[in-house]
């Protein structure tokens, strides 16, 4: 137990000099960007004015409602203590609409799409993977290529090949949107089977990609293990093969979930490629339109929930590591 929370410690103190340089770099980077997005603001709204005073004081309204015209250190505590306050102010791009409100209609699309193409292709490659190792044969000589060819295949041509197929030759699925552009939002039937119709073409190009990665990893991890001495000294032993075989695919699946953790974690920029080509109205497309309108505030955010995503993801999987994996057991316990 000391030895664990020595462990546990050790990986806490990484995560936390991790997260404040990252959220360091997550507050300075979009503030470097060329332009000024309080003008671009300003020039929208100031639209048919002829007076030069009024729109200089419209701009400078504006100047100090976002605070970008305080100098970039001031603007960083501000900044601190707003997300402290949960307050990440309003959206550049979207004004009068506050990040908190453009983010919260975005990111329950990007889940919903991303969180069960993660997991569906996690499980399919995996299992594809542990079959071919060990069934080897004439399944494993098709699932190796295929797998191959799958996962080195861009997202975006997966993508446009699916919706070219489906989409346009086959007319079997809408080719973009996450509902019909004639429909409001509601619990009604019409609805649902829009959001469900539409949600096919970039939840396959999602899980497509992920098979073909993880059925190789997966086939790799477990070969390897199937040739290792611990089995074969088992087998010499007369032990069961079934029972082995378990401890085999459990050693193997360490590296697998570390794999599913970093793509849980990073599941909001991953959705980009998809929602950009399907034009989804998930956290991805929102970022990218962010960055086109220079939206400091938005993107700070958006960035800052892959950050915490991801850093979440690694620091737990390490953890369960922790427990799970015998030889951290031993090196904890030395």
């Amino acid at each position: 137990m000391k030895g664990y929370r020595k462990y546990f410690l050790n990986k806490l103190l990484w995560f936390l000099v991790t997260f404040v340089f990252a959220f360091i770099l997550n507050f300075t980077l979009p503030r470097l960007m060329p332009g000024d997005p309080v003008a671009t603001i300003v020039s929208r709204l100031a639209q048919g004015m002829s007076n030069a005073t009024g729109v200089q004081k419209i701009y400078q309204q504006y100047t100090d409602l976002f605070g970008t015209n305080k100098p970039m250190y001031e603007q960083f505590f501000i900044y601190v203590n707003n997300v402290a306050h949960g307050d990440f102010g309003f959206s550049f791009s979207q004004y009068p609409r506050t990040v908190a409100d453009v983010l919260k209609t975005s990111i329950w699309w990007t889940i919903c799409l991303q969180f069960p193409a993660i997991i569906v292709g996690w499980l399919i490659g995996n299992t594809l993977g542990a079959l071919a190792a060990y069934l080897k044969g004439g399944f494993d000589k098709v699932l190796m290529p295929v797998s191959i060819f799958v996962s080195n295949f861009p997202a975006f041509g997966m993508a446009v090949i699916l919706m070219v197929i489906f989409g346009v030759n086959l007319k079997w699925f809408p080719t973009s949107g996450g509902y019909g552009f004639d429909l409001i939002p509601s619990f009604t039937w019409s609805f649902m089977w829009s959001v469900i119709v539409h949600y096919q073409l970039p939840f396959w190009s999602i899980v497509l990609i992920a098979i073909g990665g993880q059925a190789i990893g997966m086939r790799s991890m477990a070969i390897y293990e199937l040739n290792a001495d611990y089995v074969k000294y088992s087998r010499f032993l007369g032990i069961k093969d079934n029972k082995i075989v378990g401890y085999v695919f459990r050693n193997a699946m360490l590296p697998q979930i570390t794999g599913l953790a970093l793509s849980v974690g990073t599941m909001v920029g991953g959705a980009l490629v998809a929602e950009i080509i399907f034009s989804y109205p998930g956290l991805g497309t929102t970022l990218l339109h962010s960055v086109q309108g220079q939206d400091y505030p938005l993107i700070s955010a958006s960035t800052m929930i892959i950050t915490i995503m991801v850093l979440f993801a690694n620091f737990a999987i390490e953890l369960i590591y922790g427990i799970i994996d015998p030889r951290i057991k031993a090196a904890q316990s030395d």
